[in-house]
C-alpha cells in the first residue's frame, strides 16, 4: 500500500542547518572532536534571575492553561519594552506571545496569506523563511541583494520585485546569515513602497539586541503611523536571553492582525508554555545586565573571527554588524578538489570539512546563496580559534 502525503509538504524541504546540527552532534556521540560553528545558539547559560522565576512559577503552581494569546503580564512586558527600546505604543491586545519567533512568523503568514499571494524575500535570507510562506500556501519572491551594498535590499530592487500578487516583504534586520542591518534611510526606503502599494511588512527583529560598534537597531514600524499599522514586529527570547530552547516569541501588529493570529494559534498549540511565560516576563522587565555582558563577548569574538578568516587564503568576507554570524565568499574553492573531491556546491564543501575535517559550518545554500558558507561565532572563544586553526589547516593541506 503506498502511503500518500500532502503535495504541500511534499515539496517542503527539511532544513539544512538542523540537519548539519544533527551530524555534528551525532559525531561528538560518537567520540569524535568537532568543532561546531554550525548552531543559531548563544553558548551562554540562561541568567539566573530567569531560571529562578521558571521555577518559582512551578512551585506557585502556574502550570495551567493560560489565554491564548499569552498572558496579560508578559503581553504588558512587551508593551514597556517596544516603548521602552524604541518609543512605540502598542497596547496588550496588539501582542500575541508563541512558541518562539519561528511559530510568530508561521501565524503571521498564516493570518495574512491566501493562496498564490507573494512574499518578496531577499536574498541570502533565513533557512525557514521560504518554506514557512510555502506552507502557508504563499509564494516566495527571491530578490537577490549585492555583497557591495552589505547585502541589504535597495528600493530599485525591491520596485522591480512588485507584481499585482504582492502581498508582503519579509525584512530581517539584523539578518541571518549576514549580520547586516539597515539604516533608517534604507527602512524609509521601503517603508515608502510598503505604504503606496498597501504590503504588509513582516519584520524579524529576533538578533535587534545583538548590535556592535555603536550602531543602532531601528524598527521600521518607527517611521510613522501608516507604516506601523502595515508592520508585523517579529521578536521573542532566544538570542538575546539565550533561552533558545524555552521557545518564546512574540509579535506586535495591528489588533485586528493579531487576533487573527490568535485564532490560528489557539487552534494549532493552544498558547505557549504557561513557565516559560513568566519566566520570559521577569527576563523582559528584570536587569538587561547580562544582555550586554553577552553583547560584549559576541563582539570581540567576531572581530577575531572577521579578521582570521579574512587573512585565509582565498576567502572574503564582509564585517558584521549585526547577529553573531559572518557570511564567507568560498568561490575560489569551487570546482577545486578537497580530499579528492570536486566542490561543486556550498554543501559538498560542508559535508567535506565537517566528516574529514571535523569542522562545522552551513552551507550558503540553505540561504539561497551558493558560493558562501556561515560560521557562527556563539561559541567559545577557545573554540573559535581552534576551530578555525583546524579549518585553515585543513583547507590548506587537501585543497588542489
Amino acid at each position: 500500500m503506498e502511503l500518500r502525503i500532502s503535495d504541500k509538504i511534499s515539496k517542503i524541504a527539511p532544513s539544512i542547518t538542523l540537519a548539519i546540527d544533527a551530524k555534528l552532534k551525532q559525531m561528538i556521540a560518537d567520540g569524535i572532536k568537532v568543532y561546531g560553528f554550525g548552531a543559531g545558539e548563544p553558548d551562554f547559560d540562561t541568567p539566573k534571575y530567569i531560571r529562578d522565576a521558571a521555577i518559582e512559577a512551578i512551585e506557585k503552581g502556574f502550570t495551567r492553561y493560560t489565554a491564548a494569546q499569552g498572558t496579560l503580564d508578559l503581553r504588558k512586558a512587551v508593551c514597556a519594552k517596544m516603548q521602552r527600546d524604541h518609543g512605540l505604543v502598542y497596547n496588550p491586545n496588539q501582542v500575541i506571545a508563541s512558541s518562539g519567533a519561528k511559530h510568530s512568523l508561521s501565524n503571521t503568514f498564516a493570518a495574512i496569506l491566501n493562496p498564490g499571494d507573494e512574499v518578496i524575500v531577499p536574498v541570502p535570507y533565513w533557512v525557514s523563511y521560504t518554506e514557512i510562506i510555502k506552507l502557508n500556501d504563499g509564494v516566495p519572491v527571491l530578490v537577490p541583494t549585492k555583497k557591495e551594498n552589505n547585502f541589504k535590499m535597495t528600493k530599485e530592487e525591491l520596485l522591480a520585485a512588485l507584481t499585482p500578487n504582492t502581498k508582503a516583504i519579509l525584512i530581517n534586520t539584523p539578518n541571518n546569515p549576514t549580520g547586516s542591518i539597515y539604516t533608517e534611510n534604507e527602512l524609509k526606503d521601503i517603508a515608502e513602497v510598503a505604504v503606496a502599494n498597501n504590503l504588509f511588512v513582516v519584520s524579524d527583529e529576533i538578533y535587534e539586541q545583538l548590535i556592535y560598534d555603536g550602531k543602532k537597531h531601528v524598527s521600521i514600524a518607527q517611521l510613522g503611523d501608516a507604516i506601523k499599522e502595515l508592520t508585523i514586529v517579529i521578536n521573542g527570547m532566544s538570542k538575546a536571553y539565550a533561552m533558545t530552547g524555552w521557545r518564546l516569541g512574540y509579535a506586535c501588529a495591528d489588533e485586528k492582525l493579531i487576533k487573527a493570529m490568535s485564532s490560528v494559534q489557539s487552534h494549532a498549540v493552544s498558547h505557549p508554555n504557561s513557565i516559560t511565560q513568566h519566566a520570559g516576563t521577569v527576563a523582559l522587565n528584570g536587569p538587561q545586565d547580562d544582555v550586554y555582558n553577552m553583547v560584549e563577548q559576541f563582539s570581540k569574538r567576531r572581530t577575531y573571527m572577521y579578521q582570521r578568516l579574512s587573512n585565509m587564503e582565498g576567502l572574503r568576507c564582509v564585517m558584521p554588524d549585526g547577529a553573531f554570524y559572518i557570511y564567507v565568499d568560498i568561490t575560489s574553492y569551487m570546482n577545486k578538489q578537497l580530499c579528492g573531491q570536486t566542490i561543486k556546491s556550498s554543501l559538498d564543501f560542508a559535508q567535506i570539512l565537517l566528516e574529514q575535517g571535523h569542522v562545522a559550518v552551513i552551507p550558503g545554500a540553505a540561504f539561497g546563496t551558493d558560493n558562501f558558507i556561515r560560521l557562527s561565532y556563539a561559541t567559545s572563544m577557545e573554540t573559535i580559534e581552534k576551530g578555525l586553526d583546524a579549518f585553515e589547516n585543513f583547507v590548506k593541506e587537501n585543497l588542489r
